[in-house]
């Protein structure tokens, strides 16, 4: 097809897949295919093949609202910097998984450096179009960058953006050079942006100055919660995972609050209550009365809280996202994407044994798992178990049940054939499993006999309509919901309560028939109750109270079932223990080591980083082992910032700055060169995470020119110290 038959924005789609089919390919430097990519839109004037793309003019529509900015911003102001427009919507956890790549990219390159990043909201819900929601958002999500409410898709529209996330690069003429569709960009991303920023600095065409940066905020309640998701009931205690402030509280049927988990800042931190740290756990459920099961959503894991032992582990997952859409490993080297709400089901083992007595067979323990992220129902297996078609999971094992990881809404008698859609809410009847399909808007159910999977409302009878979306009651498909994320069964009466989330309703299902109609949920004074988003659910134990996750009124609500009068279910943080008191540390501690080092006496230098354990440590067979450049003096540059470790063993490569005066630190030997390691390792017994920081610090010495010098950092490692 000839460059003339293309919109600008399939050239640009078609440039960036060359790039990235060369830059996959190029075994050696990197740097030139960046290059050679860059000199393209400079001296391309002669064949015309990006002419479309360079006379394109767009910009952002006046009078959109704006956040993190004190004044609205154009795309004409923004000449000079290199322009990252991320095109998303709130709803989309794929839009989330990116945003740890931006915030990445924004550390590395900060304004001044000659980047800005845009966060271009292009709603797919009504709900999403609204301002106040947008800022929610962003301060659940702890988006720091500019964003624009595009609550028409305007820009999108105009340059023929097609999916969320996409990523529109745009050089210092304001011209779009690359699109990248989809997550797991990240690393080429910095990569293309520090190669662009080095090319246009080499022209003068970058603008080093300032933005009108202004975190937006609101007043936060006096209510001690932020952006609360599930809750979870056991015998005479609630909990709530307190989303906005990372952490999970542990509270009476009177609203004291016993125990506060986890802490303001978020991390990724085992060990007692006090010191561990979350990051936006939002599912929570009682294994027993004294242990719970948390979805610790931005980990990407799963963590055990043992109140009785006072202690938080983590039972599955890296603290990084991980793609796998069929499990398999034990928990803690099974990498999970996103797990958004647990629950807990017991089943006997169908192990096909003779028992005695057959109805004294103990029964197990699977913990399911709504993973959002991969859009399927994980389970975790503490004890092993035989079960469906009598396959075999191995205690402590983490793996896809049921859907193939499409996002769809497909229903299926064979789980692995059915498909989901960002699933973000479960809830246990004996043997169903009820499921919040967000982005499908709608409620559907999957038998724990054989894994089959059924519709019970809303959505559409096709499974690739992802938009059926609105607000009506009704029966089956003729319901409609939109982007419900919280269910609840009531044992008492055999229904089903959902935070229709995004329409702000609690609704009901009669199980027996699949209708669902919508509650009219009244203040104290007779009024209508208004409700933000509501996201989690919780009936008590008599299943004539519903406990409500308000959440973007950071509130939680007890609505009496008879009457649909709701009041605040009021917190009480002035009796909690002190030796619960103390929130998680501010800042994850991190052993910190440092090494002096001549950085600057050879124009390139090559760090050899070599890890060695003692005897009974070994490094944990397919495992992750990560270091990551995090902060480096402006008079260094380096090809990779981050990496693995290959037997114990890796290699950091410098660049000293061109043009740098030799006796730039004769006064001061603070350049710093901030690595962070993290490890798993594991002894005959545990798996354990060693996570450390090297600090190289520069070293005065006599200076020279050689062109390279290479030096080691031995690192040892035991059970109880790591020292260089």
């Amino acid at each position: 097809m000839e460059s003339e038959e293309l919109s600008a924005i399939d050239i640009v789609t078609f440039v960036t897949e060359e790039l990235q089919e060369s830059y996959r390919k190029s075994d050696a430097d990197k740097t030139k295919v960046f290059q050679d990519f860059l000199g393209r839109w400079h001296w391309d004037k002669e064949e015309n093949s990006l002419a479309k793309v360079k006379a394109l003019q767009f910009e952002f529509q006046p009078d959109l609202d704006w956040f993190n900015v004190s004044r609205p911003l154009t795309l004409a102001g923004l000449r000079g910097k290199i322009v990252v427009l991320d095109f998303f919507t709130y709803c989309c956890i794929n839009c989330m998984h990116v945003l740890p790549e931006l915030r990445a990219l924004e550390e590395r390159f900060p304004v001044e450096s000659g980047l800005v990043v845009v966060g271009v909201h292009s709603p797919k819900f009504e709900n999403e179009r609204t301002a106040a929601n947008i800022l929610s958002a962003a301060q659940r999500y702890g988006i720091q960058h500019p964003i624009v409410n595009d609550s028409r898709s305007a820009l999108w529209r105009s340059l023929g953006i097609r999916c969320w996330p996409s990523i529109l690069v745009l050089n210092p003429d304001g011209v779009p050079m690359l699109l990248l569709m989809g997550e797991g960009h990240g690393g080429f991303l910095e990569e293309f942006v520090g190669a662009a920023l080095k090319y246009y600095g080499h022209q003068q065409k970058i603008d080093h100055t300032s933005l009108p940066l202004q975190l937006s905020t609101d007043l936060q309640p006096a209510s001690n919660l932020r952006f609360p998701a599930k809750i979870a009931r056991s015998t005479g205690r609630y909990a709530i995972a307190d989303a906005g402030n990372n952490r999970v509280l542990v509270v009476t049927t009177l609203g004291v609050v016993e125990h506060k988990i986890g802490g303001l800042d978020a991390g990724f931190v085992d060990g007692s209550l006090t010191a561990a740290r979350f990051n936006n756990p939002q599912g929570v459920a009682f294994l027993d009365e004294q242990t719970l099961i948390v979805a610790d959503t931005d980990n990407h894991a799963l963590r055990q809280i043992s109140l009785k032992d006072e202690v938080v582990e983590t039972l599955a997952g890296t603290g990084h996202q991980g793609h796998d859409r069929t499990g398999g490993r034990l928990g803690p080297l099974q990498p999970l994407s996103s797990p958004w709400d647990v629950a807990v089901f017991h089943t006997r083992d169908m192990d096909m044994s003779f028992h005695l007595d057959e109805l004294n067979v103990p029964a197990k323990t699977i913990v399911l798992i709504a993973m959002a992220g991969t859009h399927q129902i994980w389970g975790y297996f503490p004890e092993g178990i035989i079960w469906w078609k009598f396959r075999k999971f191995d205690p402590r094992c983490c793996v896809s049940l049921i859907g193939n990881g499409l996002e769809e809404n497909r229903n299926n008698s064979y789980p692995q054939n059915a498909a989901f859609a960002q699933p973000s809410g479960l809830a246990m009847s004996s043997d169903c499993l009820f499921i919040a399909d967000s982005e499908s808007s709608s409620i559907r159910k999957a038998s724990l006999v054989d894994g089959k999977v059924m519709p019970v409302v809303g959505g559409d009878r096709n499974p690739l309509n992802l938009f059926a979306f609105g607000d009506e009651d009704g029966k089956l498909y003729n319901a409609k919901l939109q982007h419900p994320l919280g269910v609840a069964y009531n044992h008492v009466d055999n229904r089903v309560y959902v935070a229709d989330t995004y329409n702000h309703k609690i609704k009901v299902i009669v199980t027996d028939t699949n209708t669902i109609s919508t509650l009219v949920l009244k203040n104290q004074d007779n009024s209508v109750l208004a409700l933000r988003e509501p996201s989690g659910l919780c009936l008590d134990d008599s299943g004539s109270n519903l406990l409500v996750s308000d959440t973007n009124n950071h509130t939680i609500y007890k609505v009496d079932l008879g009457t649909n009068i709701a009041q605040r279910f009021a917190l009480d943080f002035k009796q909690i223990s002190s030796a619960s008191e103390t929130d998680a540390p501010s800042k994850e501690v991190r052993m910190q080591l440092v090494k002096h080092l001549p950085l600057l006496e050879a124009k390139n230098c090559s760090i050899n980083f070599i890890v060695k354990t003692s005897a009974e440590l070994k490094f944990t067979s397919d495992a992750p082992q990560k270091w990551k450049i995090k902060s480096t003096s402006p008079n260094l540059e380096f090809t990779d910032a981050s990496g693995n470790l290959t037997d114990g063993k890796c290699s950091l490569k410098l660049y000293k700055k061109e043009n740098l005066p030799s006796n730039v630190f004769a006064e001061t030997d603070q350049t710093e060169l901030l690595i962070e390691f993290s490890l798993n390792l594991c002894d005959a017994k545990t798996c354990m995470i060693k996570r450390f920081n090297v600090t190289i610090v520069n070293e005065n010495t006599v200076a020279c020119n050689d062109d390279a010098r290479t030096m080691d950092v031995n690192v040892h490692i035991d059970r109880s110290n790591i020292t260089l």
